[in-house]
């Protein structure tokens, strides 16, 4: 068994243009000072990170590195989720996702793709350069709108998407295996990778390829209603990276998984700081523990009630606390005794094997 490392946190929901959130050496610094000992990186926030320049200069990745170290810390990932988001995106949804790309690529959908492929194949080589052997993404998606069938879907409109979206993947996920790097893909609400089926399809669709893996949240299952202890049991060997992210599920006679249009705070289903939702982050760990999990437990903060930088002063300790430390020996090692073949079949009721 492997020690889960950590606890390290996921910039993206802090990174701001005030002070220490705008740039990569101070919000280390503050990382630092609530007991994180990794950070997990935004590759889109030009305020924290250069993704082109990560991918093509060394000395640029090592001062990263440095500026990380000097903190205490360790670049755990980077993260692509709004690059990834854009490497499938159906027409119904053009104008949202626009907001993730560059001006440059707006309004054309065909550029914006290809822009996306490019900050991929970029983030597989950054990942290289970091020394990294995990990445975080999301999958995209084509038939997101179809996932409740009304009307019925045509028969084979679900394959034909799942092989569209693994064309779409293999160079990407071939790319990131030059590289030896995992494509960790969150699997969420709105993508077409969002519970262990949709992952099953996808990997069927891109012949079980070894680079295609799971960012594991729990917080989108409890939203889902899926059972989040038995997710690990059935796909813990694809598991490579971990978000730490609580939540809550409180349906009522007025409203259920959908959530009614409403806002987050109204939601029968909705994210919470850790300890203040339902999750079984005791099980989670003794289960990622159990099958021998070595990444990263990275808090990501995402509530509706809760200030963020209370979120994540309390994140870091909470994590630390359910970090496992493996034992290395039997609890009943006390009672044992020495290997002796004789012995064993006399307890079995068996002859003595005297070999012919």
């Amino acid at each position: 068994m492997n020690q889960i490392k950590g606890p390290a946190i996921f910039l993206a929901q802090f990174a701001s243009d005030d002070a220490p959130f705008n740039s990569f050496d101070s919000i280390c610094e503050w990382a630092a000072s609530k007991g994180f000992k990794g950070v997990q990186v935004p590759t889109w926030d030009a305020r924290l990170f250069d993704l082109e320049r990560a991918a093509t200069s060394q000395t640029y990745c090592s001062e990263l590195m440095g500026i990380a170290a000097s903190h205490g810390l360790q670049i755990t990932e980077l993260s692509t989720h709004l690059q990834g988001q854009l490497v499938a995106v159906h027409p119904a949804y053009d104008s949202m996702f626009d907001g993730f790309a560059p001006d440059e690529v707006k309004g054309n959908p065909q550029a914006r793709t290809q822009w996306a492929n490019q900050q991929m194949m970029w983030a597989a080589k950054a990942s290289q350069n970091f020394g990294l052997n995990a990445h975080a993404t999301f999958s995209g998606a084509l038939l997101w709108h179809t996932f409740y069938p009304w009307p019925q879907r045509p028969k084979g409109l679900v394959e034909t998407g799942f092989a569209e979206l693994a064309d779409r993947w293999v160079p990407i996920l071939n790319k990131f295996d030059e590289c030896g790097v995992d494509v960790c893909y969150e699997l969420h609400p709105g993508e077409d990778l969002h519970d262990g089926a949709t992952f099953e399809r996808f990997l069927e669709a891109t012949n079980h390829h070894p680079r295609a893996n799971i960012l594991y949240d729990p917080s989108h299952f409890v939203l889902q209603q899926l059972d989040y202890l038995a997710f690990i049991d059935l796909y813990h060997e694809r598991i490579k990276a971990f978000h730490v992210k609580d939540a809550e599920f409180h349906p009522s006679g007025r409203m259920g998984v959908y959530g009614g249009y409403e806002d987050w705070i109204n939601r029968p289903g909705r994210f919470r700081s850790l300890g203040d939702g339902q999750v079984d982050f005791s099980q989670i760990f003794s289960k990622l523990t159990q099958y021998g999990y070595e990444g990263w437990a990275v808090l990501e903060w995402e509530c509706c009630i809760k200030h963020p930088e209370d979120g994540a002063t309390e994140g870091a300790p909470f994590i630390a606390k359910h970090i496992i430390r493996p034992t290395d020996k039997a609890f009943d090692d006390f009672a044992g005794g020495e290997t002796d073949e004789a012995a064993n079949r006399r307890t079995l009721g068996l002859k003595e094997n005297h070999n012919g």
